[in-house]
C-alpha cells in the first residue's frame, strides 16, 4: 500500500475513534471496547475495498457489508457518517428515542447498513444468503461480514460456516475481530474457541491472517481474498479491545460501558493527540 493512503486511512481511522467515544457519551450506553478494536477494519473496508457508493446506497450491484458482531454500531455509525452516508451531526442522536441510530444496525432506516444485526452469529448467515443469492443471480458483488471471537462461540456460526463451503462461495469473506476479549472476560476462559485457523479450515475455508491495526496488513489480506476462488474466505484479524485508549485497552469491563465525564475527557484527550499525530499538527 502507498504511504500516502495508509497514512490518510489512519487519519479517517482516529476521526471515527473520536466520533464513536462521543456517541456512546452522549448516549451514556453502548459497546466501545470492540468499537475502537472493529475500527480499522471498516475503515479498510469502507474506504478501500467495498465496491459501494453512498450516494447509492441501495445499488443492486454494490457489494455488501453485514455487521454480525451487530452491537458495535457506534465504529459502524461513524465510519458511515464519515463516508458520506449521512451527516456526522446525527451520530448525536445515537440511542435517542428522536432517531434511528440505534444500539445495533438497522437496514430499514439507516443509509448504507446492509443487514439489521443483533443477535450474535445471525449476521454471518444473513450474508451467506447474500453470497449465495449473488451467485445464482449471476451478480459479481462480493460480501463482507465482520464477526467478533466470542461470537464464535454460537454454534449458528459454524452451521453458516459449512454452507458456505458446500456453496462454494468465494464472493463471501469474513473477518474475524480476534482481540481476545468478550463481555465476561478472556475468550479463552470464557468458552476457548482457539485454534481458530484449524477450525476454519477444518470447515472448507481459506484461512488469511492480518494485523487488524496495521492498513497494508489488511490491504492484503482483501486482496487475497478477493482473488481467491473455490471456497469463502475468512481473515483472522489480531486486534486489541478499546484501541487508542490507554486505560480502554485489553479491558474486558469496557465492552458494553459507557464513559463517565471524567473517563471522557480523558480518553478524548487521548483521540485527539493520536488524530493530531496522524495529521502532523
Amino acid at each position: 500500500m502507498e504511504q500516502a493512503k495508509a497514512h490518510q486511512l489512519a487519519v479517517t481511522a482516529a476521526k471515527a475513534r473520536l466520533l464513536a467515544m462521543d456517541m456512546v457519551h452522549t448516549a451514556a450506553s453502548g459497546h466501545i471496547g470492540g468499537s475502537l478494536s472493529v475500527m480499522d477494519i471498516l475503515t479498510s473496508l469502507y474506504f478501500s475495498v467495498l465496491r459501494a457508493d453512498p450516494r447509492k446506497p441501495r445499488d443492486p450491484d454494490r457489494d455488501r457489508f453485514v455487521l454480525s458482531k451487530g452491537h458495535c454500531t457506534p465504529a459502524l455509525y461513524a465510519v458511515l457518517a464519515l463516508r458520506g452516508y449521512f451527516p456526522e451531526a446525527d451520530l448525536k442522536l445515537f440511542r435517542s428515542i428522536e432517531a434511528h441510530y440505534s444500539g445495533h444496525p438497522d437496514m430499514v432506516y439507516v443509509p448504507g447498513v446492509d443487514m439489521s444485526t443483533g443477535s450474535l452469529g445471525q449476521g454471518i448467515s444473513a450474508a451467506v444468503g447474500m453470497a449465495l443469492a449473488g451467485k445464482l443471480d449471476g451478480k459479481d458483488y462480493r460480501v463482507y461480514a465482520v464477526l467478533g471471537d466470542g461470537e464464535i462461540e454460537e454454534g449458528q456460526v459454524w452451521e453458516a460456516a459449512m454452507s458456505a463451503a458446500k456453496f462454494k462461495l468465494d464472493n463471501l469473506c469474513a473477518v474475524v475481530d480476534v482481540n481476545g476479549l468478550q463481555i465476561d472476560g478472556k475468550t479463552a476462559d470464557v468458552m476457548p474457541s482457539e485454534p481458530l485457523d484449524a477450525k476454519f479450515l477444518a470447515f472448507g475455508w481459506h484461512v488469511i491472517y492480518a494485523d487488524g491495526h496495521d492498513f497494508t496488513s489488511l490491504e492484503d489480506a482483501f486482496a487475497q481474498a478477493q482473488v481467491w476462488k473455490g471456497t469463502p474466505a475468512v481473515v483472522l484479524s489480531r486486534t486489541v479491545k478499546g484501541k487508542g485508549v490507554s486505560f480502554m485497552e485489553n479491558d474486558a469491563g469496557w465492552h458494553g460501558k459507557a464513559p463517565n465525564d471524567e473517563q471522557y475527557e480523558k480518553a478524548m484527550a487521548e483521540l485527539r493527540t493520536a488524530l493530531a499525530e496522524r495529521e502532523g499538527k
